[in-house]
C-alpha cells in the first residue's frame, strides 16, 4: 500500500516528501523492554480546509482530497508507527480500509457537534481515533469519553485503549489515550478544565501503570493545562522535551497563515506548539522523529503540496521498563 501511495504521488508529479530524521535519544540504559512507535497527529478534517479564511498561501489543489488523501496515507504509513493517535479525523471509514490493508484496526470516537457538519461538502463529523497494529499489539479494552467540564459535557473527546505485546507475556499492559481540547484563544479555563478532567480519569483507570497521552491540547507550553499535565500523579513527560538539551518544548508543532482583517496584509501567521506525546515513568524515550526547520517546509508553510496538514506529525519510539 505504502509503494502503491508513493507511484501515485509521483504520478500526480506531486513533490517528493519533506524528509525528517531519527534523534537518537541519549541512551545510557541497558534495559532491554519492547520498544513502541507511537505517532501522534492532527491530520486536518477535510470539511475543515475550505473555509473561507483557512490556509489562504496554501495552493487550492494541495487541499484537494484526491491529492491529500495519498498524502495522509503516506504519512501515516511511511515510519510504521505500533500506535496511532489521531484528530481531525472527518475520514474515518476512508483511513480504516486503507489502513486495514496492512494489518491495522482502529477505534473512533466523534465529537457530539463537529464544526465540520456547518460546511456543505461534509461527509461527517470529526473526532479522534486510535490505530494499532494488530500484529504488534492486541486491543484489551476500549473505552470512549466525552470530557466534562464542571460535571457537563464538552464538544470534545477521547479515546482510550488499553494494550497488550503480542508474544511477550512478561511485558505490563500498557494504556493510550486521544484527545482533542478546546481550540481557540479565551478558551485556556475551559481547556484547563477539560484537561483536569481527563488527568483525573486516567489516574482512577490506570492508577500507576504504564500510560501514553496524545493531543492537539490547542494550548502552548506556558497554558495552565499544560502544567495539569506535567504536575499529575500520573508522572508524565513531554516526549519533544528530549530533543532539547534543556529540556524544553519545540519552537512549533504548527505553522500556518490564515486570513485575517485585523491584521496587516490580510494574513494571520501562526507558528506554536500545541501537540504533545506525553508518556509515564515507565516508558523511555530511544528516538524521536526531529521538526523539520522553517526552510524546510516553504515560505508558505502548512498544509502544502509537500505536507497534507497544518500540524506536524509526531512520532516517538518509547521503550517500556519492566
Amino acid at each position: 500500500l505504502f509503494l502503491d501511495t508513493i507511484s501515485q504521488i509521483e504520478e500526480k508529479k506531486l513533490p517528493p516528501r519533506l524528509k525528517r530524521k531519527f534523534f537518537v535519544c541519549d541512551d545510557n540504559d541497558k534495559n532491554a523492554g519492547p520498544v513502541i512507535r507511537v505517532m501522534q497527529w492532527n491530520i486536518l478534517a477535510q470539511a475543515l480546509c475550505h473555509g473561507s479564511d483557512n490556509f489562504i498561501l496554501c495552493p487550492k489543489e494541495a487541499l484537494h482530497w484526491e491529492n491529500r488523501n495519498l498524502r495522509v496515507i503516506e504519512e501515516l504509513l511511511q515510519y510504521s508507527p505500533q500506535i496511532l493517535c489521531l484528530q481531525e479525523v472527518d475520514k474515518f471509514e476512508f483511513v480504516k480500509e486503507n489502513l486495514g490493508k496492512v494489518g491495522y484496526e482502529g477505534v473512533f470516537f466523534p465529537k457530539p457537534d463537529s464544526p465540520c457538519l456547518d460546511f456543505r461538502h461534509h461527509t461527517g463529523p470529526d473526532g479522534c481515533a486510535i490505530f494499532y497494529a494488530t500484529d504488534k499489539v492486541k486491543m484489551i479494552s476500549q473505552k470512549c469519553i466525552v470530557l466534562e467540564d464542571d460535571g457537563f459535557e464538552t464538544n470534545q473527546v477521547c479515546v482510550i485503549c488499553t494494550f497488550g505485546i503480542i508474544g511477550n507475556d512478561h511485558t505490563p499492559s500498557f494504556t493510550v489515550a486521544v484527545t482533542h481540547l478546546k481550540a481557540k484563544s479565551g478558551f485556556e479555563e475551559l481547556r484547563f478544565s477539560q484537561g483536569s478532567y481527563l488527568l483525573r480519569y486516567l489516574e482512577n483507570m490506570v492508577e500507576s501503570g504504564p500510560v501514553i497521552v496524545c493531543g492537539d491540547f490547542n494550548a502552548d507550553p506556558k497554558e495552565k493545562v499544560y502544567a495539569a499535565f506535567k504536575a499529575s500523579v500520573l508522572g508524565l513527560q513531554s516526549s519533544y522535551t528530549y530533543l532539547s538539551k534543556t529540556k524544553s518544548e519545540p519552537d512549533y508543532t504548527t505553522w500556518k497563515f490564515r486570513g485575517s482583517r485585523r491584521s496587516p496584509g490580510g494574513r494571520e501567521e501562526s507558528c506554536k506548539t500545541i501537540d504533545y506525546i506525553w508518556h509515564s515513568k515507565h516508558f523511555h524515550p530511544k528516538g524521536i522523529l526531529e521538526i523539520p526547520t522553517g526552510e524546510d517546509l516553504g515560505e508558505n508553510k502548512l498544509p502544502s503540496l509537500v505536507f497534507p496538514s497544518d500540524h506536524l506529525s509526531l512520532v516517538c519510539d518509547l521503550q517500556l521498563t519492566s
